[in-house]
């Protein structure tokens, strides 16, 4: 029989921002770690790890929710894909991310739910507070000074006085 489970994780970064990384190559290599490719539409392909990891996206709910059919190098030859359904919501200033990761080999589950903790959860949250640490060293940007009205000149400003 295939296994499956569910974890979470408290994400310090908006659902919106998550959404975004996992779905961007660069930014879901950057918080992984790792190299990845992501075809960020419904069909499309997407890979992480080197490679080790492979799928299809298959429902994208903007900011919400993102269900892919996964599986790694490791699955048996001829083994169905898994699913994976990535549940996103917003809790206070963070995203709380639900991870529902089905239709594993038989036997498989602890070691892949091991594998979402050790190299997505942990890496994406020491990611997004080293972004959130960094927005906060950021100087704010200086307001504009105001433009100041060009002096007139002494000439002018006799010659109107005359006309009055």
């Amino acid at each position: 029989m295939p296994d499956s489970f569910t974890i979470s994780a408290t994400i310090p970064a908006s659902p919106r921002a998550v959404y975004e990384s996992w779905l961007d190559s660069s930014r879901h290599g950057d918080m992984t770690g790792s190299d990845a490719t992501v075809d960020a539409r419904v069909g499309g392909l997407f890979t992480a790890w080197d490679g080790y990891i492979e799928g299809t996206t298959r429902e994208l709910a903007a900011n919400q929710r993102i269900v892919q059919e996964w599986r790694t190098s490791e699955f048996p030859p001829g083994a169905p894909d898994s699913r994976l359904e990535l549940t996103l919501e917003a809790v206070g200033g963070a995203c709380r991310l639900t991870l529902k990761h089905t239709a594993l080999p038989d036997g498989d589950g602890p070691k892949y739910r091991q594998g979402w903790e050790d190299y997505y959860f942990k890496p994406m949250k020491e990611y997004f507070a080293r972004l959130a640490q960094n927005d906060r060293k950021q100087p704010r940007a200086a307001k504009p000074a105001k433009k100041e009205k060009p002096a007139r000149s002494p000439r002018k400003a006799k010659a109107s006085k005359k006309k009055a």
